[in-house]
């Protein structure tokens, strides 16, 4: 039976694992985050495989999957993370409503057995279309306070649901974690956590 470590503090992250009936513990990451590259796919898995290493670097148990997990949101040419201010968050809905952008998610497992260790790292991609807000909507909402510690400037499961238009993709890796690619790649490996 393995142990299951979570290198995250967020708690949608716990919602998804805790929905999927998995036991965890929470071991947030709290390194400095470096990332060599501009695409949005390389940024996400750099990024988790640094939470996930960090981690395991504490751990010395066996039997232990650790998940490490990043979440960005992209449009045109920009990555967007989040916010820094109320400006940034408006700067950032301005330029997604009414589009089409991008959700990625990478995920690292780190497994360890009794003698060996596996690292796999991947990313999901979800297209999200919003539909289009005026300047009061955009207002109202940053005034909610919910998009300032999201990727992107918002929450698919909160306020922000009122101006989703479609998604093509995996929901939960917008909310910030692919918890059934998650699930398959443990599968594979012959790693239940029911």
């Amino acid at each position: 039976m393995y142990q299951f470590i979570l290198a995250s503090q967020s708690p949608r992250r716990r919602e998804l694992l805790e929905q999927i009936g998995m036991s965890f513990t929470c071991i947030p990451s709290q390194g400095e985050e470096y990332v060599t590259s501009t695409d949005p796919e390389t940024v996400v898995k750099m990024l988790s495989e640094q939470k996930a290493k960090e981690i395991a670097g504490t751990v010395s148990t066996h039997n232990t999957v650790i998940i490490g997990a990043d979440t960005i949101v992209s449009y045109g040419n920009e990555i967007l993370g989040k916010p820094k201010d109320e400006s940034d968050a408006f700067r950032m809905l301005d330029m997604l409503q009414g589009n089409v952008h991008q959700v990625y998610t990478g995920v690292t497992l780190i497994i360890r057995g009794k003698d060996t260790e596996e690292v796999v790292t991947f990313a999901e991609k979800t297209e999200v279309s919003m539909y289009p807000m005026n300047q009061k909507q955009m207002m109202r909402y940053i005034a909610s306070g919910e998009p300032m510690d999201k990727a992107g400037a918002y929450a698919i499961q909160g306020k922000c649901a009122a101006y989703i238009e479609k998604i093509n993709g995996d929901y939960n890796n917008v909310v910030g974690l692919p918890v059934s690619a998650i699930c398959r790649e443990l599968y594979i490996r012959g790693i239940d956590f029911l």
